[in-house]
């Protein structure tokens, strides 16, 4: 294993100072152990830490804070094991989990209150209605159905409760940005309560010339039946303005040639517009403490549509290759619409067979989901015909000039709508054998529908595809502190678009190995987690024809590494939350990628996945003239990754500082500073190419003020 020398200091300490804190807690009755109970979480049953077979992290919402986390792309900094990919010009969440990501061509996907309702172009989603973010390591097939082999991402949302609160905040950034959140929660009386969330933001950039205006709402009502059920609506809303921004460039491999403060797009195209108006209805029952019933609906339409001027990538057309200083853009409209929804029953208890405990989840649900695409694009000639500077869309990287030549209007490329459904039944059943062994066995079968439509060429294309994915995993506690566990599963992906020859895909196919200990003190302040895993893949789509949108089922891969989570009070009371990932992700078998006209041989890199992650944060709570104080830091490495498929070019390794520290001034009244990126490292967060780089922001703070009621 290749570690640098920042990573292994950060192991090192971390290391130390989990050795040593854990002891102390264990020893120290004086901490209080604070539990809350909230809404049962569909798929997962109810478990406790060191009975679970699989690493489910909860970034809840104290956490969130620290990290002063707004978006989901911050929050999944926190834990190592996710890595930051492609996000489509800043316009949607795109992450690998344990080195493995979905469509490059797609949001990545996630949950939400265990819904399959993360899908569609509803730009990136914002953590204002999010009460808690968990990563749900390992595989979910079994339980959940179509899914990423290395882990699912569920956002917990902010329900009411039947306590009257409310806060509002004003926070201001550099570059002259302003964010209004709202959070309002109130019975209307003993059996209901509703709860109003929003927010609003109007930022500019370190990037020059963006501009970016967000607003979203997620009010929702509870309405208790009667002891024994709930019914809880929730609306999801958000209309985002940002402009398309591929990011910064690499002249002849090198990056920082040009600022990072460098857009290269053009201010003329205006931004891109998302929108998403989504519902969600969860019907809750039990019949007793020991059984309950879990019915739920889901729908969400989202909207993307807009222009970009983008850095041109084939060579044939770059002349930024040949005289390294004048870039080739080319041109595009998109305008995406999807709509998904999602039914689902499940029913979850207990009962014994002899001396056996057997805990159950049986269920089933059925989603629909329609991606309607509209794709068009205007690009230069090839190089070899002399075209001129208009016709490249030309630019010059160290001296930019926008508005240069009239903006052309892009010709049809791509016109199509591609509906999937699926119907699955699951169950899970863990049986305790005794108070320290358990056995874990589950399976789902998918009945899965998908067709085509391509209204260009005025032709359909259909498949069906049925799957098994089955679950098994052992756990065994040999103290009450400390457990160790086998979990093995199997995931299936169903694939977007066709071959050459019009014909659809098998689903991509993966089978997933881990096994771990988890270690916990006597009175729960301090858990974490030790994993070694290995995920094998097939059938990964490569871009066969990138002017004809078609694909090709060609890739093999296979990711391995170690995984170490802490978290919890440590003594003096201070709170601890470290990360670390060491995985190593290639590709096992040669293939012809035609997207970049390369070879591509066994044992090349995955893109954006770095070989050690580690983030550490501390915080501590103080009083200052009677009120409560709290300060803390938090420190971020990740390792250099593969930054252009097929090639050597790589984006380095980075380490980032945050600092923050909040003052209660009143009992009403807090107000909060951040300053993230404190050393103000230049770095890079991901890319597609060498001409695609996403530069992270330098040094930045932010000041705040919420006033709770």
């Amino acid at each position: 294993m290749k570690y640098s020398f920042t990573g292994l200091v950060m192991l090192a300490c971390l290391a130390s100072v989990t050795a040593a804190q854990a002891q102390q807690v264990s020893e120290q009755n004086s901490i209080e152990t604070v539990r809350v109970l909230g809404t049962k979480q569909a798929y997962r049953g109810q478990f406790d830490f060191l009975e679970t077979p699989q690493v489910d992290l909860e970034l809840d919402q104290e956490l969130l804070q620290q990290a002063g986390a707004l978006d989901l792309n911050q929050a999944l900094d926190l834990s190592a094991s996710v890595a930051r990919q492609n996000n489509f010009g800043g316009l949607w969440n795109a992450f690998a989990v344990r080195g493995f990501v979905g469509d490059e061509n797609l949001p990545s996907n996630y949950l939400v209150n265990g819904f399959n309702a993360g899908r569609g172009f509803g730009g990136s989603r914002d953590l204002s209605g999010v009460e808690s973010v968990e990563v749900l390591k390992g595989p979910r097939a079994a339980l959940i159905g179509r899914g990423e082999p290395g882990g699912t991402i569920n956002l917990v949302t902010k329900r009411p409760t039947f306590d009257q609160a409310g806060t509002v905040s004003i926070a201001a950034s550099r570059f002259n940005s302003v964010r209004t959140d709202v959070d309002y929660t109130t019975p209307l009386s003993s059996d209901v309560a509703i709860r109003l969330v929003g927010f609003y933001e109007d930022a500019e950039s370190f990037r020059d010339t963006i501009e970016i205006r967000r607003i979203g709402a997620s009010p929702s009502v509870a309405w208790r039946i009667n002891d024994r059920s709930e019914v809880v609506y929730e609306m999801e809303f958000s209309d985002q303005e940002v402009p398309f921004d591929r990011g910064v460039l690499a002249v002849n491999d090198q990056l920082g040639a040009i600022s990072r403060d460098t857009f290269l797009g053009e201010p003329g195209d205006g931004p891109m517009k998302a929108e998403v108006l989504g519902h969600q209805l969860e019907y809750s029952y039990s019949f007793n403490d020991e059984w309950s019933v879990r019915l739920g609906y889901n729908s969400r339409d989202t909207e993307l549509e807009g222009f970009s001027t983008e850095p041109e990538l084939s060579g044939s057309r770059q002349l930024l290759y040949r005289d390294s200083e004048t870039l080739t853009r080319q041109r595009r409209y998109r305008h995406y619409d999807a709509s998904y929804t999602v039914f689902r029953g499940e029913l979850e208890g207990q009962f014994e067979t002899g001396s056996a405990l057997h805990r159950v989840i049986i269920g089933a649900d059925r989603d629909d989901f329609e991606n309607d695409q509209v794709f068009r694009r205007v690009r230069s000639p090839s190089l070899a015909s002399n075209p001129s500077l208009e016709q490249l869309q030309a630019i010059n990287i160290f001296n930019p000039v926008y508005g240069q030549y009239a903006l052309p209007e892009p010709g049809p490329q791509a016109d199509r709508v591609e509906t999937q459904e699926s119907t699955g039944i699951f169950f899970q059943d863990q049986i305790s054998f005794s108070d320290t062994f358990h056995i874990r066995v589950g399976g789902r079968f998918d009945d899965y529908d998908q067709q085509l439509v391509n209204r260009r060429s005025n032709s359909t294309v259909t498949s069906s595809e049925s799957r098994f994915s089955p679950q098994f995993g052992m756990v065994y506690q040999t103290s009450d502190t400390t457990s160790w566990y086998l979990s093995y599963g199997e995931n299936f992906r169903p694939l977007s678009g066709t071959d050459s020859q019009g014909n659809g895909f098998d689903p991509n196919q993966s089978v997933s190995l881990e096994a771990g200990v988890k270690f916990a003190s006597l009175d729960g302040a301090l858990n974490g987690t030790f994993t070694v895993f290995r995920v094998q893949q097939e059938n990964i789509l490569v871009v066969d024809d990138p002017s004809a949108f078609t694909y090709a089922a060609a890739g093999e891969a296979e990711s391995q590494g170690i995984e170490l989570d802490v978290n919890g009070t440590l003594a003096g009371d201070v709170t601890l939350w470290a990360s670390l990932a060491y995985v190593d992700a290639e590709i096992t078998n040669d293939f012809f990628d035609p997207n970049f006209g390369r070879q591509i041989e066994a044992g090349a890199r995955l893109l954006n996945i770095p070989e050690l992650t580690a983030t550490v944060q501390l915080a501590k709570n103080l009083q200052l003239n009677g009120s409560p104080m709290e300060v803390g830091a938090g420190i971020l490495y990740v390792d250099d990754r593969l930054g252009y498929f097929g090639t050597d070019f790589e984006l380095p390794s980075y380490t980032t500082v945050r600092i923050f520290a909040s003052y209660a001034v009143t009992p009403n009244l807090e107000i909060r500073a951040d300053i993230a990126n404190l050393l103000d490292e230049e770095f890079y967060v991901n890319s597609f190419s060498e001409l695609w780089v996403q530069p992270g922001a330098p040094s930045t703070w932010r000041v705040s003020a919420k006033l709770s009621f």
